[in-house]
């Protein structure tokens, strides 16, 4: 298929762009508006540099590449788009009106080519995979300046692109740069057709995560209002639906051997909030709703952490964390953020969107990896009955974290070329 072909799929199949919409505004109030924004209505101000950030996970790690490109280049006006309410959200924390904000159009023609004529870019920054032919394609016809920053390619993703090399391989061919995170994943750029000149191995920009001060004594003082101080306290962080009962499972058998044990479950998705609760209640747990502000008692087994921004301080709030999309077939989220917060971490077996990141951590003996609920309760039960073999976890993670950091200034040293140069 090349791009012509996709081009007319998409519009064959744009009504079903609309019923998509649609059936996530039925279960999230963030979907039900801001429609135009997505067929490139919006009206929008011509910006120096365009950054597309994806969703939350990506947002978080361009933050500090954001920040620093700000410091650095003050006179560019800049606009950050993202494509899930959670990314827009971190973006507009982050930055209020410093910079110009949206969600970045589906990838029709029409869509992709007002968008960027009102925007006129001259460089363009893109985190991770978020790569769509029409984008890139247009752009570049523009005299764009293409980078692909934090890049990450895992086989599989390399093996989809090499089955549609009609399509992948013009699209990746015109990426200016490439800052990929590891030597394997810079290989299979390569081997899908780009020029090895343009792929520089950097790390990853999830290792620069900054956590302050205020973040850590925030956390502490939370566990002490929960009256929790000695007993065992753990997060499912990032959970999705199917992985809900394995995580309620894991806590029942750990109720069982200290009946003070306190689970904070708190979901991937705002849409998910009141599910969990409803699985929650419905299996008999003393639970509360973060975002009813109740207090937690001697009691309480359970806290849903249905608020967005808290899931970090959570993770320091505790001892132990599961991160979620491992256990069913997603790829996983994140799982440096409970360890750049002192805490070690359990994953399932499909964490490949961070596969290296993962060993890494695993052979340090900062993470473990389980296969199931019961043996995710396994893990927590050995850990909460040998604390010194928790705190070497913590440990063993965190210094996984500080022996590498750097990707940012590395990132931002191709970038800062990357905005010297003049267009084309």
């Amino acid at each position: 298929m090349n791009r012509f072909f996709y081009s007319a799929l998409l519009y064959l199949l744009s009504p079903l762009l609309l019923a998509y919409l649609a059936f996530r505004a039925i279960k999230s109030p963030d979907y039900r508006g801001r429609w135009g924004e997505r067929f490139g209505l919006a009206q929008l101000k011509p910006t120096d540099l365009l950054i597309h950030s994806v969703s939350m996970g990506e947002t978080l790690a361009a933050i500090p590449l954001i920040r620093l490109i700000m410091q650095m280049h003050p006179e560019l006006s800049i606009t950050v788009t993202t494509t899930s309410p959670t990314g827009s959200a971190e973006v507009r924390k982050a930055f209020g009106d410093q910079v110009q904000h949206c969600y970045l159009p589906f990838d029709l023609p029409w869509c992709v080519s007002r968008f960027l004529r009102q925007l006129s870019p001259k460089w363009c920054i893109i985190m991770e995979t978020e790569l769509w032919p029409n984008l890139v394609e247009l752009a570049a016809k523009r005299g764009v300046r293409l980078m692909l920053a934090n890049a990450r390619l895992s086989a599989k993703s390399a093996a989809q692109y090499a089955k549609r090399s009609q399509l992948s391989r013009p699209m990746l061919q015109r990426l200016d740069v490439i800052a990929v995170q590891t030597q394997a994943e810079a290989q299979r750029f390569i081997d899908l057709g780009v020029a090895a000149d343009r792929v520089t191995v950097c790390g990853s920009l999830k290792f620069d995560l900054s956590i302050t001060p205020d973040r850590l004594t925030l956390a502490r003082e939370l566990r002490q209002t929960w009256g929790k101080e000695t007993a065992p306290v753990w997060v499912a962080g990032s959970v999705h639906p199917g992985e809900f009962d394995a995580m309620l499972s894991a806590h029942k058998r750990l109720l069982a051997k200290w009946p003070e044990a306190l689970l904070i479950i708190a979901p991937r998705h705002p849409e998910q909030f009141a599910a969990v609760a409803d699985v929650v209640a419905r299996q008999g747990f003393e639970y509360v709703r973060r975002s009813d502000a109740q207090a937690i008692t001697a009691t309480t087994q359970v806290l849903v952490g249905d608020t967005m921004g808290e899931l970090l301080t959570f993770y320091g709030a505790a001892d132990q964390a599961f991160v979620g999309g491992t256990l069913i077939e997603n790829g996983g989220h994140n799982p440096l953020e409970p360890v750049a917060m002192g805490v070690p971490v359990m994953v399932g077996p499909n964490h490949w969107d961070f596969a290296q990141i993962t060993q890494m951590l695993a052979d340090a003996g900062g993470l473990r990896i389980v296969s199931s609920g019961q043996e995710l309760a396994e893990n927590l039960i050995q850990y909460f009955k040998q604390p010194v073999l928790c705190q070497q976890a913590a440990k063993a993670g965190l210094a996984v974290v500080e022996a590498n950091r750097g990707a940012l200034q590395r990132q931002f040293a191709l970038a800062e070329l990357l905005l010297t140069r003049q267009t084309a």
